[in-house]
């Protein structure tokens, strides 16, 4: 925990973007029955019963000393995935930098051996030597600033979405208009304040 809290508390350096990362399953639902159109006075109107249209899934990576974001939209979570999305930012966005300071789970998926199901070895261990990477703990995952991200996304979506490409348009709109607004995150909890607020975690030391 102290590990990724005090990542938070380094200075920007373009050279060694810090990013969080994260991804989430997200339920696609189609309507059995058109809404009812907005009239004036009374707001649309939808149908209770919907249709299951199986899930995707949404990735981001959040600069939160940058306030920016990228969002992805895929059918799956797979390693394939994770490298392609981790690889177009490497080779696009951060190809200039050093190192990237990556901090997300401990997700199967995350890690740099995922590089490999996509890219020749060499290619592979060139990106894979640019990352610094920083693990949450185990139940810990509220430690990474992208899930303060998922939540506004979250709320923003529709409540239904009947398929991936309207997941990936809607998406896209919500990445344009937060990047355009610098929309960041207020990010309070500090090595100090855990060492307070979550005492009773820490080992118990006896002075003699």
């Amino acid at each position: 925990m102290e590990d990724v809290l005090d990542v938070y508390q380094r200075p920007a350096d373009p050279k060694r973007p810090l990013v969080c990362l994260d991804e989430k399953p997200v339920q696609l639902l189609a309507d059995i029955k058109p809404p009812l159109p907005p009239q004036p006075g009374r707001p649309v109107r939808q149908d209770y019963e919907y249709k299951r249209q199986g899930t995707g899934n949404l990735f981001v990576a959040f600069e939160p000393l940058n306030n920016w974001r990228k969002l992805q939209a895929t059918r799956q979570r797979i390693r394939q995935d994770f490298a392609a999305f981790l690889i177009d930012l490497m080779e696009n966005r951060y190809r200039d930098a050093e190192k990237v300071v990556l901090v997300m789970d401990n997700l199967n998926t995350h890690s740099p051996a995922s590089l490999y199901e996509l890219l020749p070895a060499d290619q592979a261990k060139r990106i894979a030597d640019r990352l610094e990477i920083h693990y949450t703990p185990k139940h810990g995952s509220w430690l990474n600033m992208a899930e303060i991200e998922f939540s506004v996304v979250g709320k923003r979506l529709p409540g239904r979405l009947p398929d991936l490409k309207t997941l990936a348009r809607h998406t896209a709109a919500i990445e344009k208009e937060r990047n355009r607004q610098s929309a960041g995150a207020d990010w309070q909890f500090t090595s100090d304040k855990a060492r307070i607020k979550l005492k009773r975690l820490y080992p118990s030391i006896e002075l003699r």
